[in-house]
């Protein structure tokens, strides 16, 4: 049957909103999909928008500056992208479906024609997600400050009060939202899918430990921790092999030095990444505040087991003992025992894999993460009439 259910999607950067929207036009759902960057997806002619101007204006610094530079213009530019947005045309839709931070324009409109109006928040709450990111770059970095600037945080706050609906992807974001002070009954769990036609099931356990980390490295990622792990796993494990596949993050520079040239860095398309997560021994992420990462996600459908935190999202597809072992982030001697424990435990490993497969690759891809969506979406406008 078809959805009754008409969305608009907009964003600046992706995320994972134009794999929505494919799954949304599957079902007949989508109005259009308002974006900066080009979909990694087909969508049908006219239901795919581009933002140029603030595109073009940001280009330049994605190309040529250095990476907490192209941030602080980012943030600077933003208000292209808000003139684009109230100049629009409007498609016809029944839901507006916003990124947190960038709903404000949107929802004026959607106000005006009766839309239901859903913030999705690929962070926890925005007290949160400053407070945790901005902690650790005092302890680490003193001098740096959170690059997002603070009237984003206050952008973020008043449309978490506007919204009708608040969508989430971990259980922490959802917990994160309660102890802010928002309803129960706003919030709406949706865990993030995977492409399991690129992130399949590894065939074996590598005889040679090999850790994998997929994302930026940043302090609020929590790789300081992780490299003063890995340090531990050496000298226990003398073959261990650590990958970290992103970029740097400002905010890290202080300690880049001391641990350059102790890991292996890459930066790979989705495909390569997919190769080389069937070559590792577990994916170690001990990050300090997330929704959940994409990474983590593509890492269990591929069969690894994941050391994770609450905090970064783990505990949404992670029972600790079962798909993975949940730590304490901020515990680089806890982490380097659960790695320990899963380069010497080939058995525990291979069990603990093939349960992440089932929970993260089965009945969740990007379809069903749009589909589950959709029943929210309707049983929302059903409450409407």
């Amino acid at each position: 049957m078809k959805s009754t259910v008409n969305a608009l999607l907009v964003s600046t950067a992706a995320w994972h909103m134009d794999l929505t929207a494919k799954a949304f036009s599957e079902r007949g759902a989508l109005a259009q999909l308002w974006m900066t960057s080009r979909p990694r997806v087909d969508l049908p002619t006219g239901k795919f928008r581009r933002c140029w101007p603030f595109h073009a204006a940001v280009k330049p610094f994605y190309e040529w500056a250095r990476h907490h530079h192209w941030e602080t213009a980012f943030y600077k530019l933003l208000p292209i992208w808000r003139a684009w947005v109230r100049r629009q045309p409007l498609p016809n839709c029944n839901i507006v479906h916003a990124i947190m931070g960038f709903g404000t324009e949107i929802f004026d409109r959607a106000d005006r024609m009766g839309a239901l109006k859903v913030l999705e928040c690929p962070n926890s709450h925005p007290t949160s997600y400053y407070g945790f990111w901005q902690r650790e770059c005092d302890i680490w970095c003193p001098d740096e400050k959170v690059v997002v600037p603070r009237t984003m945080f206050a952008r973020m706050n008043r449309e978490l009060g506007r919204a009708d609906l608040i969508a989430v992807e971990s259980q922490f974001g959802f917990e994160s939202m309660l102890y802010n002070g928002i309803p129960a009954e706003k919030v709406f769990l949706n865990p993030l899918g995977v492409d399991t036609s690129i992130f399949t099931k590894r065939a074996s356990v590598p005889e040679v430990p090999r850790f994998i980390c997929v994302g930026t490295i940043a302090l609020r990622k929590g790789h300081q921790y992780l490299f003063r792990a890995f340090e531990m796993v050496k000298r226990r494990l003398p073959d261990a092999e650590l990958i970290c596949a992103g970029g740097y993050k400002y905010d890290f520079h202080k300690e880049r030095p001391r641990w350059e040239g102790t890991f292996r860095l890459v930066s790979l398309p989705h495909c390569e990444l997919a190769a080389l997560l069937q070559q590792c021994t577990a994916f170690v992420f001990p990050s300090q505040e997330e929704g959940v990462s994409e990474s983590q996600v593509q890492a269990l459908a591929s069969g690894l087991p994941v050391i994770g935190t609450h905090p970064g999202g783990a505990t949404t597809f992670v029972d600790d003992g079962v798909e993975g072992i949940i730590v304490n982030g901020r515990d680089p001697q806890q982490i380097a025992d659960a790695m320990i424990k899963l380069a010497t435990d080939r058995e525990l490993n291979k069990k603990m894999g093939e349960a992440a497969y089932r929970r993260a690759a089965i009945n969740n891809t990007w379809q069903d993460y749009g589909d589950r969506f959709l029943a929210e979406f309707e049983c929302r406008l059903a409450e409407r009439r």
